[in-house]
């Protein structure tokens, strides 16, 4: 056993000796052959014979993991031969050179390069143990030694760390910010002072456990909020409609405190609007609250998730207004969904509907608002371009009911209501009479007041602009008025708060009067551009 042994161990020392020998015989440039012709290597240097050089035998050494000494020594050959025809090809090999070298990164380089491999590509950690990338990693640098797996995990944790410290410094210098949410990601967005362009971040991306409770949401993101350092730069957060976000601001959300100069005499709240709001004790809640207090910003809801609702919610309110319609409706869409599920569900039943449509069925989900109006138009379009028989053809094969005439022109006059989309003054008229929001319309040079024809909404508008104008007339002038102590200086104070008001309303007019519709034209309008953003 012994004697056995020690030829094994004979046997890899002279396999690891032949390797070795093999690694130091390999030219670790091979794509420098036209130039040059590997000899040998030295420990760390690399020696290589020039080619061009000829019949001279001319040896260069270089540093293994660098090309420079190799590009000087042709730079210098071509400029003294001085041939124009071989100083028409230096850009070329110098090129050649370059990549040869710039395929040596260092160890830091390449591990940085990798982090972001992983992260951007959403990568597992366990990439960096697979063989087939190791052997990757190896033919671009052999003397890359990789991360470990628990290695990857520190840097990442680590450049995380420094990327959050870093965007926190950056959203010290903004001074208002909107943020989204949705179980829980949230993004941050702004408005760039000097170039006017919609700025982006994702500040989290957190997996909840255990119920998603209005109370646990609010505790999270007012969380976030706490951690970047913006929870009283945030004017709104977005969400979705679903009544835990809804329950989570109406709780601990911010409350219009507008005075009564700001509000229109018309603005009176439809009861009809409210049909899907949910009431709430606040006080009761508030006594059984666990201590926590959070604090968050007004709501705002996603205009994406209220189409949605309109086409679907709404959409499905016409049913209970007729029993003909009813009918109808559910004994079309029943077999338009059996297709829609075999077509779906099925490799087999997708190539059929191709073959004999010439188009794919589009299968409808709930979370796009014109989703099932995009796949009844696709129904509609193989009928039109294909024929009746297509769909005769497809629903024979899957053993699905053909639809009839009437339910043909059913879905034809579905998609006629559909396309202009219904029921959006009922989700929307909220927010098209918030003051605050039309007057963000108003303050864009590109709509101002064209965007509606309705008086009143743009007297609204104007009205709560003008308002915070003088507010922050008000504030201007008290920042100057500390030092006031007799009479006279009052009178003075008084002037001023009534010479600030008169230009920031001539400051409105004059904004409004700009034909231009260009970002920049609120650079001439500061009180208005710094209401704006």
């Amino acid at each position: 056993m012994a004697v056995t042994g020690e030829v094994v161990t004979m046997e890899e020392e002279e396999q690891s000796e032949r390797k070795e020998e093999e690694i130091q015989n390999k030219n670790p440039w091979p794509n420098l052959e036209e130039l040059f012709v590997f000899k040998r290597q030295q420990g760390n240097n690399i020696i290589m014979q020039c080619k061009m050089c000829l019949p001279s035998k001319t040896e260069l050494s270089a540093y293994k993991t660098s090309t420079s000494n190799l590009r000087k020594h042709v730079v210098k050959s071509l400029q003294e031969q001085g041939s124009k025809s071989k100083q028409s090809k230096l850009p070329g090999i110098q090129a050649q050179l370059v990549v040869g070298g710039a395929i040596r990164a260092s160890q830091g380089t390449v591990d940085r390069f990798l982090i972001r491999l992983i992260c951007e590509g959403h990568h597992p950690f366990s990439l960096v143990e697979q063989p087939a990338f190791k052997e990757f990693a190896a033919a671009l640098n052999p003397q890359y030694k990789m991360l470990s797996r628990p290695t990857v995990k520190s840097k990442i944790a680590e450049a995380t760390a420094d990327m959050k410290t870093k965007l926190t410094a950056h959203l010290s210098n903004i001074d208002h910010v909107a943020t989204t949410t949705d179980y829980i990601g949230v993004t941050c967005h702004w408005i760039d002072e000097d170039t006017f362009e919609r700025r982006s971040v994702v500040l989290a991306c957190k997996h909840l456990k255990g119920s998603h409770t209005f109370d646990v949401l609010a505790g999270v993101l007012d969380d976030i909020h706490c951690q970047y350092r913006i929870r009283g730069k945030v004017v709104r957060t977005t969400t979705d409609s679903g009544s835990n976000f809804i329950k989570a601001f109406s709780v601990f959300g911010e409350c219009e405190s507008e005075s009564e100069d700001a509000r229109s005499d018309t603005d009176q709240e439809d009861s009809e609007a409210e049909d899907d709001v949910e009431f709430l004790d606040t006080f009761s809640i508030l006594q059984e609250d666990n201590g926590l207090e959070y604090q968050l910003p007004k709501h705002q809801r996603c205009a994406c998730h209220l189409l949605n609702l309109v086409a679907t919610t709404d959409a499905d309110l016409a049913e209970k207004k007729s029993d003909t319609y009813k009918r109808l409706s559910r004994a079309t869409f029943g077999k338009c969904q059996a297709l829609w599920n075999k077509s779906g569900r099925s490799h087999t039943a997708a190539e059929a509907v191709k073959d004999k449509c010439g188009l794919k069925l589009i299968r409808p989900n709930k979370t796009r608002w014109n989703a099932t109006y995009m796949a009844v138009e696709r129904v509609l379009r193989i009928i039109k371009e294909q024929g009746e028989d297509a769909i005769r053809g497809v629903c024979e094969e899957l053993k699905v009911k053909m639809l009839s005439p009437v339910e043909i022109a059913f879905l034809d006059k579905f998609c006629c209501v559909m396309k202009p989309v219904q029921g959006v003054q009922k989700r929307f008229r909220v927010m098209m009479e918030d003051r605050e929001l039309i007057s963000a319309a108003i303050l864009l040079p590109k709509f101002k007041t064209g965007w509606t024809d309705k008086v009143e909404v743009t007297e609204a508008g104007l009205l709560y602009v003008r308002h915070q104008l003088d507010q922050m007339a008000d504030a201007e002038v008290e920042q100057g008025a500390g030092s006031r102590q007799h009479s006279s200086d009052e009178e003075d104070y008084f002037s001023a708060v009534k010479c600030r008001k008169s230009e920031g309303s001539g400051e409105l007019e004059g904004y409004l009067a700009c034909a231009s519709d260009s970002m920049d034209l609120l650079n001439s309008f500061p009180n208005i551009k710094k209401l704006s953003l």
